[in-house]
C-alpha cells in the first residue's frame, strides 16, 4: 500500500529534488505543506520535521475525474518527507492501491502510469 524510501539527504534537499523530478515527469507541484510550521501557527507544538508535497499531472487527473468525480477526494497525489531517527523517509500511497478503492478497474492503466512516474520522482530524489 505504501512506497517508502530512506535517504541520507536532508529534508530540504529531498524536497528540492522531488520538485525538480516532478517537473521532468510532467507533474506540477501544487503545494508544499510544512506540518511543523502549520501546527505552530495554530498554537500546537509539533517536534518532527515533516513536509507534504502535493503533485498533479493534469492530463492524468482529467482522465480520472471525467470517469469518476468521487476520486477527487483522493487527489492530488501526495509525497511525505520526514525525519525519523537519523534517516529521512520519503513515503507515498501507491495510486494503484488508492484508485482500486473506488472500484473502477478501467482506471488501472492510468493509476499504474501515475504510480510509475511518482516512484521515478521519489527514487530520483533519494539517489546519492
Amino acid at each position: 500500500m505504501l512506497y517508502v524510501r530512506e535517504t541520507n539527504k536532508s529534508i530540504d534537499e529531498v524536497c528540492t529534488k522531488i520538485q525538480e523530478a516532478a517537473a521532468q515527469n510532467k507533474f506540477g507541484v501544487l503545494a508544499v505543506i510544512d506540518l511543523k510550521e502549520k501546527m505552530a501557527a495554530k498554537g500546537v507544538q509539533f517536534g518532527p520535521q515533516c513536509r507534504i508535497i502535493e503533485l498533479c499531472n493534469p492530463v492524468q487527473a482529467k482522465k480520472v475525474l471525467e470517469s469518476d468525480m468521487t476520486i477527487s477526494s483522493a487527489l492530488p497525489c501526495r509525497i511525505s518527507v520526514y525525519q525519523e531517527a537519523d534517516k529521512v523517509k520519503v513515503v507515498t500511497l501507491r495510486p494503484t492501491v488508492l484508485l482500486n478503492l473506488f472500484g473502477n478497474p478501467e482506471l488501472e492503466p492510468v493509476a499504474r502510469d501515475v504510480e510509475n512516474a511518482i516512484l521515478v520522482i521519489i527514487n530520483t530524489a533519494c539517489q546519492k
